[in-house]
């Protein structure tokens, strides 16, 4: 099972996903036709995501990093990204997906009424995997890895329940979608409790500004497409160390504007195509259920938050966060973490914030802002196992996808910065047995929870 799991894995995440897809839409009884047929456009509509993500994190790379080089020399650990990340979880996640059946473990919690959420996000087990496989080559012992991925698996199930309810809400046409994507929802208790601080500061509960808002205060600078070719262009002057070089530089300094208000422009219409390219497999799975379990189930199907990071708010936030995050990354005391490719997964930071600030830029601002600051010594933490973890895979698999270079440790921000991965490793690596006993009580209490709500009909 691992070698075919390795394989599909090495195709590619456009090729895995309609093939991952396919066989899923089968399994729930869609006609092999027309999942053969549908698929594929979802791997193209994959393929249009990651790609614009792509040349939102890779054209400011390079001037980013020469900035960042001139402000601080030596930082000693450098974004090996999603890519590496997944890619290190995904080689993982063919033993973790065998021997701890994590479906299995998500059917069990249905039947026990522990969790209302099937999650049918395949992708983002990569998540799972990736704790899974951190703590695996750290203490070199598999029943650990297995261990913390499947405590964070519950957890983010039981998250993905809570926030439902506001999160179908505030996003138009997510009726019955929940999100179980521990990034996601790694942030969501820090931004509860920050927003409801801010809202104790007098006249700041009645500070209400949106995306549409934005644009109607400031016009065009409040665009996206307009504030995504400022930043670019303001990247690009920064890189510049002198008043010639600047002159010299403005064809590239236009160039990499432009790429990014395109970006801007364009993610929306993108993640409009990879919901209808989803909208089956939801369809069918909602049916299956009703017809499993009774139209009055009431559980929800869970989805990928690529569904929702077009929301207007989730791309100003993270455009205006990105040269903030720079900035801090150089400047912040202790922290050795420069993001460079993990730019792209800010974006993922903000669809489960979204609906607690409801969708208040300036709220929402500030909870990132909190969270990245957080997050960047999160990550500095985690480089030296991450690097530990890469070697190891490296030395097995001979995968440049994960070759980290000599003098430098790896770091992802798009989930070692989250709270919940880092305490779950922590708690399983670091406090050996009481920390692991610690995560089994909390994690069986919320659950008890979680199904005193569900039987309650709280959500």
């Amino acid at each position: 099972m691992e070698a075919v799991f390795g394989y599909i894995i090495g195709l590619g995440a456009a090729v895995m996903m309609p093939i991952i897809f396919t066989i899923l839409g089968v399994c729930i009884k869609i006609k092999f036709g027309k999942s053969l047929t549908k698929r594929p456009l979802r791997g193209r509509r994959f393929r249009g995501i990651v790609g614009h993500y792509g040349v939102a994190h890779q054209q400011p790379q390079p001037v980013a990093l020469k900035s960042g080089g001139d402000l601080r020399s030596q930082p000693r650990s450098v974004r090996h990204g999603m890519a590496c990340g997944s890619r290190r979880g995904l080689q993982h996640i063919g033993r973790c997906v065998h021997h701890s059946r994590m479906p299995r473990v998500n059917i069990l919690m249905l039947l026990t009424k522990t969790t209302k959420t099937v999650n049918i996000d395949l992708w983002n087990y990569w998540h799972f995997a990736f704790i899974g496989a951190m703590v695996y080559y750290t203490m070199d012992n598999i029943a650990w890895g297995f261990f913390a991925a499947v405590i964070c698996y519950i957890l983010t199930l039981i998250a993905a329940d809570y926030t439902a309810p506001k999160f179908q809400k505030f996003y138009d046409k997510m009726d019955g979608i929940s999100i179980p994507q521990p990034f996601c929802q790694g942030f969501m208790p820090f931004a509860i409790l920050i927003n409801k601080a801010l809202d104790l500061i007098p006249g700041f509960n009645k500070l209400y500004i949106d995306a549409e808002g934005m644009k109607k205060k400031f016009g065009i600078l409040g665009e996206p497409l307009f504030l995504g070719v400022l930043v670019g262009c303001g990247i690009g002057a920064l890189a510049c160390k002198n008043g010639q070089e600047l002159v010299d530089g403005i064809p590239g300094i236009l160039g990499l504007g432009i790429k990014m208000g395109a970006v801007m422009e364009l993610i929306p219409r993108i993640t409009g195509l990879f919901i209808e390219g989803l909208r089956p497999i939801s369809d069918a799975t909602r049916q299956m259920i009703a017809r499993k379990f009774g139209e009055n189930a009431g559980l929800h199907i869970g989805m990928s938050p690529a569904l929702v990071i077009g929301h207007p708010t989730t791309l100003v936030v993270s455009l205006l966060l990105i040269p903030v995050t720079l900035f801090l990354a150089v400047v912040l005391p202790g922290n050795q973490f420069l993001p460079l490719a993990s730019l792209a997964g800010m974006f993922y930071v903000f669809p489960i914030i979204l609906p607690i600030t409801n969708g208040n830029v300036v709220k929402t601002f500030i909870i990132g802002l909190i969270m990245m600051v957080i997050g960047l010594y999160f990550v500095t933490n985690l480089a030296p196992y991450f690097t530990s973890a890469a070697h190891d895979v490296f030395n097995i698999t001979k995968d440049t996808a994960v070759a980290i270079p000599e003098g430098f440790e790896g770091g992802a921000l798009d989930f070692a910065s989250s709270p919940l991965a880092w305490v779950i490793f922590h708690l399983t690596h670091t406090v050996k047995y009481v920390g692991p006993a610690v995560l089994v009580v909390c994690t069986l209490g919320l659950a008890v929870l979680n199904r005193r709500a569900i039987v309650r009909k709280k959500y």
